[in-house]
């Protein structure tokens, strides 16, 4: 039997798009960062969503998935962090996130800005609320994919230690 520690990173979706909520565009971003989660970090997706770009809907949903109860390691919202208009997700992040970790995302916005310059047009955010940590990523499947990339080197590391392990890791 797996201890905490050792169990799969659980995680959720959530898909913040008028369009894909009204059906009016397909949503590739959700699966594209699911597929992600279960192939790159050998994860286990418990709940895919999508919403409108309303950002107490957004709150809702990473409130909902941070409760304690819920033993949640990783909310994953893509779309909505550029400068649209409507990109109210980086908002909605900082409702519910308790601790920001400003690092993360300017750790991701530099990997990718280095082949990607518009990866410096993303607002996305970071921190943890309890045990989850809370990601906001852009709402291409491509710039999803490409953030998680650049910090899946430190995924696993940071969910251990919201899950409290303080034990030293071999450094490969």
């Amino acid at each position: 039997m797996n201890t905490p520690n050792e169990s799969a990173i659980r995680a959720v979706v959530l898909t913040s798009s008028d369009r894909c909520s009204h059906g009016l565009t397909r949503d590739l971003s959700g699966p594209a960062v699911a597929t992600f989660v279960r192939e790159r970090l050998h994860g286990e997706v418990v709940h895919v969503e999508i919403t409108p770009d309303d950002p107490t809907a957004i709150a809702e949903f990473l409130r909902r998935w941070s409760d304690p109860l819920m033993a949640i390691d990783l909310a994953l919202v893509t779309g909505g962090t550029g400068l649209g208009p409507r990109d109210f997700t980086p908002e909605a992040a900082m409702q519910v996130i308790d601790r920001p970790h400003p690092g993360l995302m300017e750790l991701a916005r530099a990997r990718c800005g280095a082949d990607h310059p518009r990866a410096f047009l993303s607002r996305g955010v970071a921190g943890a609320t309890n045990s989850t940590l809370i990601l906001t990523l852009p709402g291409s499947p491509k710039g999803a994919v490409e953030t998680l990339e650049a910090l899946l080197d430190i995924l696993p590391h940071a969910v251990r230690m919201l899950r409290g392990s303080t034990a030293p890791q071999a450094h490969a």
